[in-house]
Formats: structure tokens, C-alpha cells, sequence
């Protein structure tokens, strides 16, 4: 498969590919340019950043909340890049993606209160328990995600229903999901180590982060390249950048499509799993966790760029930190709004997104 794959990904590749331009030759200058819609971007935050500090926010605090900024981005991130691979491979917006982050968080949740609490690792607050954990839900999301696309969207495909089926399904799938966390876990808040002590490093500039949110963001960095590394490098990889440019001209290639998607949602589940033991982590978890987070990683992947990897992670940066900068002067609720809001403006002036590809 592997010739194949590389001729038929080589016919126009997608999905990170190096050889890949800007959608259309006039949005490479001017106010359509992705220099521009990032200048603009840049200057929103920094309007954000003034006026936290002019409602009395220390410039120390505003420091902070940028860098937690940067750190719920990683999180994001983790989410984001998944959606934009599944709906790169198989064109629909899969709403129930959300839910896959809320069942990673769960799964690690159960398997931290049946496994003994060992010491925290370094200056993290969780111990190995959460790693086997992590591990484990991202393999059990994985499966799970196959398993959905097996019942409900493979048979939808095979009967070519159109976009909006597809769509409603996935919608219908998260009420399943969410029910189901409900059933399970109830509808407490719940906390990885409840009472266990997280303090803060004191960094220069006043900076003040937990170990965790380091971990958090060096986490979604790594895991990051690794998928761009396996797009650009494997097999699998350029498989499934041939099977999203051209499924039809794939399988005449040789390829077998339908493995291709079930690498598709096994990785893009597996990494919203991940994401969801990181918001845990960083915060708390509660059953509508992913439906929260929904909105934001819609707006991350959009605004990055349908079909790259790196764009998601870049919007879902420029996301996380603007919802965290305006929690200085607004209600930390309407964050998601201000998710919409700047997904909105980069549409207006860029509708392919910052890295759009052809």
C-alpha cells in the first residue's frame, strides 16, 4: 500500500502535506492575507490585554492568565486536531466529538480510584495511576469511536445519505454519550485528587504556573509533531492524506479506505481523550465538559484551517488565551462566545482560515 498511497496522496495532498499553497493565488496579499488576519488577531489580544489591566487586573495577573491562556490552548488543541483529521478524511462535522473528550476524562477517573494512589511524579499532583489511566482511555475512546462509525456512520456512507443526516447523527450520538457519563458517573463535579496539593512555581516576570499546565501544554506540543510526523512519513499516514484528498481515487490506488477511517477515529478519538484527562486535570471534570468545549474547538479548527494540524493548534493557542484574557474584565461564562466571536472575524476576512490549504 505503500506506492499507492504515495502516488494517490502526491495527486493533491492535503492535510499538512509541505507541497500544499494557499487556496486562491489573491488571498496571498492584502487584507485576505494570513499576515494580516494574524496581525489583526494580535492586536485583538493585545486590546484584550489592555483592557484586563486597565479593570484593574495586575500586569503580574494578566501574565498568568496568558500563559493559562496558552496552556487550555494545548488542550484544545489536543481536541481540535482530531476534529479537524476526522472531518478532513470523512467530510462531516462530527458534533459528538466533544463527548469523546468527557469519556477520556471518566475512563482515567475510574481507573485512578480502582488503582492504589502512588506518590506524585515530581512537582506534577498526580501520581503513575493517572498515566495508566490516560493510557487506557485513550485506547477504550479509541475503540469506542470505531465502534459508533461501524453502527451508525458506515451504513449512512454506504447508502451516500447526504451531509446533514450525517450531521444530525453525530448530533443525536452526543446526547447518547453525554446520557450515558450521566448514568454512570452521576452529575457531581468530580476531581482527580480531591484535597491534594497543586502549588504554583513562581517564575520570572511574576509568572505564576502549576507544573501540570507545563505539562498540559509540552504534552499537546509533542503529540502534535508526532501526528504531523505521521501524516507526512508513514504509511498510514499518507493514506489517509489520499483517501481525504480523493476517497474514489484512493481505493482505484489500491488503498483500503475503510481501514484508513478506522485509523482516522481511533487517532482522533484517542487524542480527544487525552484532552479531556488534561482539562481534568487542569481544572474539573463534569459531565458536559465536552459539549462545553464543543464551540471552542469548532471555532480553533475553523479559524486555523480545515485540515491542518498545525492550524488547529495555532487557533486553538490564539482561542485559549483570548477566553482567558477576557475572564479579567467578563464573566468567565461567556468564553465560549468570545470563542464564536473570533471565529466569526477571521471568516469575514479569511473564510479558508489562517493556514488554509488548496
Amino acid at each position: 500500500m505503500t506506492d499507492s498511497a504515495q502516488s494517490a496522496a502526491n495527486h493533491n495532498p492535503p492535510l499538512d502535506s509541505p507541497e500544499t499553497e494557499t487556496v486562491d493565488a489573491r488571498d496571498a496579499g492584502g487584507a485576505r492575507s494570513s499576515r494580516f488576519v494574524g496581525g489583526v488577531l494580535a492586536l485583538v489580544l493585545a486590546g484584550m490585554w489592555i483592557a484586563g489591566w486597565l479593570s484593574g487586573t495586575s500586569t503580574e495577573d494578566m501574565l498568568s492568565l496568558t500563559a493559562w491562556g496558552v496552556m487550555l490552548g494545548g488542550i484544545i488543541a489536543l481536541g481540535g486536531i482530531g476534529l479537524t483529521l476526522c472531518y478532513g478524511v470523512l467530510k462531516f462535522p462530527n458534533f459528538a466529538h466533544g463527548e469523546f473528550l468527557t469519556l477520556g476524562a471518566y475512563v482515567t477517573y475510574g481507573v485512578v480510584l480502582v488503582l492504589p494512589q502512588s506518590n506524585p511524579i515530581w512537582r506534577f499532583s498526580f501520581g503513575w495511576e493517572l498515566v495508566v489511566g490516560l493510557l487506557l482511555a485513550a485506547a477504550i475512546t479509541a475503540l469506542v469511536a470505531i465502534l459508533i462509525d461501524r453502527l451508525l456512520y458506515r451504513p449512512l456512507r454506504k447508502h451516500q445519505s447526504p451531509l446533514v443526516l450525517l450531521a444530525m447523527a453525530s448530533l443525536g450520538m452526543e446526547f447518547l454519550l453525554r446520557g450515558i457519563v450521566y448514568l454512570v458517573w452521576g452529575s457531581d463535579f468530580h476531581f482527580y485528587y480531591s484535597g491534594r496539593s497543586n502549588p504554583a512555581l513562581y517564575l520570572p516576570f511574576g509568572l505564576r504556573l502549576q507544573a501540570d499546565q507545563l505539562f498540559v501544554f509540552a504534552l499537546a506540543i509533542v503529540l502534535v509533531a508526532l501526528l504531523y510526523w505521521m501524516l507526512t512519513r508513514t504509511r498510514i499516514g499518507k493514506a489517509m492524506r489520499a483517501t481525504a484528498d480523493n476517497p474514489d481515487l484512493a481505493q482505484v490506488r489500491g488503498i483500503d479506505t475503510e481501514q484508513v477511517v478506522a485509523w482516522t477515529w481511533a487517532i482522533g478519538a484517542g487524542l480527544a481523550a487525552i484532552g479531556g484527562v488534561m482539562y481534568g486535570l487542569a481544572s474539573q471534570m463534569r459531565p458536559d465538559m465536552g459539549f462545553v468545549l464543543l464551540l471552542p474547538l469548532f471555532a480553533a479548527v475553523i479559524m486555523g484551517g480545515i485540515g491542518s494540524a498545525w492550524g488547529a493548534l495555532v487557533g486553538s493557542i490564539i482561542i485559549g488565551i483570548a477566553m482567558q484574557l477576557t475572564s479579567a474584565f467578563l464573566n468567565p461564562a461567556y468564553g465560549p462566545a468570545v470563542a464564536f466571536v473570533l471565529m466569526v472575524l477571521v471568516l469575514l476576512m479569511r473564510p479558508q482560515g489562517l493556514f488554509a490549504q488548496r
